[in-house]
């Protein structure tokens, strides 16, 4: 199955968070998106790597993504070596994506940087043709490297090379995020708080796209950045 986008994070509900306006916006746009997780999250404070498992099905559904894989690295304790990169590159190759998602370059959680560097490094070996990795089946895989590669942005305020546009499917990015029940606010639960399960964390993942989007002028937006200058065809391609 080839892909149009693939969106990696370091947990379930990271791309969600990340950029789950601009892969529902793409998915409207007629364009096949997946997601990968690195980690089950098992870490976590609040639920189970199976609450999230479920969690991350539904936000995918909600979503409208056409695969979603869980590598099962190890939570907070992954690391960028050759084990791991080669793990990403087989699916890179897999689903041959045009564009990469991911996550962001510095951030409060370590395996977000971590995640980052990653998935960045794994990109660039994936084209490499004298690294040799093999599907499910045995069966040898082609090189591919992605055309682009962005970082969303995740608890730090980092500031966007660009930002896209996702008014149209705020209330579908909410409600991907909301699906993991167990992370964020709930004010019956009986679970430890943590920093993201405040109701000032969830009302911050509108309040930043409206930021985001009052900048630019439009209602809500997501931030990205890039690991090299973007290039467009004309003046007039900029809004």
């Amino acid at each position: 199955m080839k892909l149009d986008i693939l969106a990696l994070g370091a947990h379930p509900d990271d791309v969600e968070l990340g950029c789950g306006g601009t892969i529902a916006k793409e998915i409207a746009n007629g364009k096949k998106v997946g997601i990968i997780d690195l980690t089950q999250g098992e870490l976590g404070t609040r639920g189970t790597a199976e609450t999230r498992f479920t969690e991350a099905s539904n936000a995918a559904k909600i979503l409208g993504v056409a695969v979603r894989d869980n590598l099962g690295f190890a939570d907070g304790f992954f690391v960028n070596d050759k084990t791991h990169q080669l793990e990403v590159i087989k699916m890179i190759r897999k689903y041959q994506p045009e564009i990469i998602l991911c996550n962001a370059f510095d951030d409060r959680h370590i395996d977000h940087g971590k995640g980052s560097k990653l998935v960045s490094d794994a990109c660039f070996l994936s084209g490499l043709i004298k690294i040799e990795t093999k599907d499910d089946q045995g069966t040898l895989q082609a090189p591919w490297r992605p055309k682009q590669v962005y970082h969303y942005i995740q608890w730090k305020n980092l500031e966007p090379d660009f930002v896209v546009d996702i008014s149209s499917v705020i209330d579908i990015k909410m409600e991907s995020v909301l699906a993991y029940k167990t992370q964020f606010y709930d004010p019956d639960s009986k679970a430890p708080v943590t920093p993201i399960s405040s109701k000032n964390f969830t009302d911050s993942v509108t309040y930043r796209a409206q930021d985001l989007g009052r900048l630019v002028g439009v209602a809500y937006a997501e931030g990205f950045n890039v690991e090299r200058l973007p290039a467009v065809g004309s003046l007039f391609d900029l809004k």
